[in-house]
């Protein structure tokens, strides 16, 4: 996936995380990526500068995959496909 260019991903839900201290925006992604099909990618908007270690590692754990990062003006915008 090195030529994956996550800025022009197709988002089927996006999760606005952004006022949510640890473990909030980890608890929304899971709500959220229950409500999309197999295959599709959920967003997530956080400002909890945790949610970079623990989506990545919550997605590996349950079978999803964490497509990466982008920094925006004081939070970060994660992506992750759903897996099963």
């Amino acid at each position: 996936m090195a030529d994956l260019d996550i800025s022009k991903l197709t988002i089927s839900k996006v999760v606005d995380a952004r006022g949510s201290a640890c473990p909030g925006p980890l608890l929304e992604a899971k709500k959220a990526i229950g409500a999309v099909a197999k295959g599709e990618i959920i967003e997530v908007l956080s400002g909890d500068a945790s949610t970079k270690n623990d989506l990545p590692l919550w997605a590996q754990k349950v079978g999803h995959e964490f497509l990466g990062v982008i920094e925006a003006d004081g939070y970060s915008r994660l992506f992750m496909k759903r897996g099963r």
